[in-house]
């Protein structure tokens, strides 16, 4: 019994130590293990057997494979953050640990696994160090087979199969994704032409009209290369690296992005013949059953979305790829105009970039925009037949391989559609095992997947009906308000949820599109925009006018002043925005200003809107204004920053 007792008091109080330790900060932690290692008796290399140095080994091998899960598990509950501890992992010691961290040490895990066991260190990076010599090995492999120069030695037979024992025999399918990567290259190389006047962003020519009749040639999108040595070779021609260390941090971020990195070290493991050459028998990398456990724990990080490498190297050069596609109906695939494109991300803008007419696609090189968010395309209207329909523009950086889809399905030109010559677009960002070639085909833009601004008739808001339109202004402004709520590291992208699919932008269009006449009773179309300047005209008219059967009150007359002052500066600004973009930005000027709410009941109680809407809409109806300003009123607590491209750049 006494025993007993003894060993529960015991257990006791480890649990009390360990539930203090997990109390201590960071600065205490350290002291704490700082003393516990000088207590640590490490034992001579002179008094240890054979057997202890091999069983000493075994647990140093043994504790890198444990730390290696232990990492990829927190990694994996940091980015799945409160979702984690719903799930049941618990582990309340990494909260607010920032994933750029857990990176970082995942990062020094993978040299001090590389580092162990080595014949002899080489750099200061042990794992750029092997990968260096896997590469120079490949190539030079590689290179001997297919070298046919004169000056080249002769290989016998029997060298040939000296060599054939020495190294590894390489796959078909090996080889041929080299030869796939520098055919690759070459075209690129060949058929890119920079744009003069540019400065850092350069646009290089593609695809050209073709044929006699005039048909345009849609562009493709070659799929990227996915090689270890590719990645390695992005790594090199990065000018803000300069050490071997730094190298091989931003190749396991860039691998790790491309969710690669698994792969790519299970490449560069099975070259035995390196693994023998450059390490020790007892080394982690040759053990095979902890590095195949360790490869599948590294398999794990894959079913997240990792932007490491994106969101860290700031002022890298990337190249980005930009496929315009324009819609195969009308015939008007090109534009006698002069087209420009600019797109943004959350480091930057690239500014106006011109398109040669006639080229779909082209290459831009700026420093790292991050992850993309918008784009706006346009032409200056210039021409016999300027008028352009396009259907979607594709991005792709080529380093990360993350391909943007900024779908349109809209017009350019005046006198066509609602009189734009230039668009916003906001960026979707595309899965990686997406099908390059249904891009390309699909020649029609879904109406789900279309502008911002592209729903312009009122039938198309007539299928839903009033509950559905509330319930979708609900789940956006509920996404808005988790979007603030969240850690800052946490948040997404607050230009979707604004003016993406479903987002608060495209619910008050809806909103003003619900019973509106325009179809049925008026000669020429009218638009939203058409609306919100009439009621502005007729309480001007009503300012102005000594007979008013109901003066405004000195709230309202405020109220107004900002309405009309906003609708001026849009007007004045933004000649060349059509005018669902000029609501758009109306739209997002005031929610930015949650002034928005107070405008709706003034707009609703104006004549104009008994003229211009059916008694079943929202504009009408006091109970449903009410229900939206409620619902709007949610947002009074947050500071909502619009990006720049939302408003095109203007200071409204």
């Amino acid at each position: 019994p006494k025993m007993k007792d003894s060993a529960k008091w015991r257990r006791k109080d480890r649990l009390l130590q360990q539930s203090e330790h997990l109390k201590l900060n960071s600065r205490q932690r350290e002291k704490f293990l700082a003393e516990a290692r000088s207590k640590l008796v490490q034992p001579r290399l002179t008094e240890m057997a054979a057997g202890g140095m091999e069983q000493t080994n075994w647990k140093f091998v043994e504790t890198l494979l444990k730390e290696c899960k232990t990492k990829t598990k927190r990694m994996l509950v940091e980015k799945m953050g409160q979702e984690a501890v719903e799930l049941g992992h618990s582990e309340g010691n990494i909260t607010g640990v920032e994933e750029n961290t857990l990176i970082a040490s995942l990062c020094d895990l993978l040299e001090r696994i590389w580092s162990h066991g080595l014949q002899t260190k080489k750099g200061k990076s042990a794992l750029w160090s092997h990968l260096l010599n896997y590469v120079e090995s490949d190539e030079s492999s590689n290179g001997k087979s297919t070298n046919t120069s004169p000056l080249s030695p002769v290989l016998t037979p029997t060298s040939l199969q000296s060599q054939k024992g020495m190294r590894r025999s390489r796959s078909l399918a090996d080889l041929n994704s080299s030869l796939t990567d520098i055919y690759a290259t070459l075209c690129n190389l060949s058929s890119n032409l920079a744009l003069p006047g540019e400065g850092e962003k350069t646009a290089r020519r593609g695809h050209r009209r073709t044929g006699s009749r005039g048909h345009i040639e849609l562009p493709s999108l070659k799929p990227l290369p996915k090689t270890l040595a590719c990645d390695m070779r992005r790594v090199q021609e990065m000018s803000d690296i300069k050490t071997d260390v730094g190298c091989a941090r931003a190749w396991v971020r860039l691998a790790l992005e491309k969710k690669m990195l698994s792969t790519h070290l299970k490449e560069l493991l099975s070259d035995s013949y390196i693994l023998r050459n450059l390490y020790k028998r007892y080394a982690f990398l040759r053990c095979e059953d902890e590095r195949e456990q360790f490869l599948y724990h590294l398999l794990s990080l894959n079913a997240m979305d990792y932007f490491c490498f994106t969101n860290a190297y700031h002022n890298t050069v990337v190249p980005y790829r930009v496929l315009i596609f324009p819609s195969l109906k009308f015939g008007c695939t090109t534009t006698s105009a002069n087209p420009w494109i600019t797109f943004a991300g959350h480091m930057g803008e690239t500014g106006v970039i011109e398109i040669p007419k006639g080229v779909l696609e082209f290459a831009v090189e700026h420093k790292n925009l991050g992850v993309l968010t918008t784009l706006r395309i346009g032409h200056d209207n210039s021409g016999i037949t300027p008028k352009w329909l396009v259907e979607h523009v594709l991005i792709r950086n080529e380093i990360s391989g993350h391909t943007y889809k900024f779908a349109c399905g809209r017009w350019l030109g005046k006198g066509v559609d609602d009189g734009s010559i230039e668009r916003l677009l906001v960026a979707e960002l595309l899965p990686q095992n997406t099908d390059t070639n249904e891009l390309v085909t699909g020649s029609k833009t879904p109406p789900r997947a279309r502008s911002p601004v592209s729903l312009r008739k009122p039938a198309e808001s007539v299928s839903l009906s009033i509950p559905d339109i509330q319930e979708m202004l609900g789940q956006a402004v509920n996404g808005l308000i988790k979007h603030y709520y969240r850690p800052e590291k946490e948040r997404g992208n607050l230009t979707y949820l604004l003016c993406g699919d479903r987002g608060l932008v495209h619910c008050m269009e809806l909103i003003f599109l619900y019973g509106f006449r325009s179809a049925r009773l008026f000669r020429n179309k009218f638009y939203t925009w058409d609306y919100l300047e009439r009621v502005r005209s007729h309480i001007e008219a009503s300012l102005t006018s000594e007979s008013t059967r109901r003066p405004l009150s000195e709230a309202d007359r405020t109220v107004f002043r900002e309405f009309s002052t906003l609708l001026t500066k849009i007007n004045g600004a933004a000649e060349s925005v059509g005018k669902d973009g000029k609501l758009q930005i109306f739209v997002c000027v005031g929610i930015r200003d949650h002034s928005l709410q107070k405008w709706l009941p003034v707009i609703a109680r104006n004549i104009v809107t008994a003229q211009m809407y059916e008694e079943k809409s929202f504009m009408r109806d006091h109970d449903l204004i009410t229900f939206i300003n409620q619902i709007l009123d949610t947002l009074n607590d947050f500071d909502i920053v619009l990006e720049s491209s939302l408003v095109r750049g203007f200071d409204i």
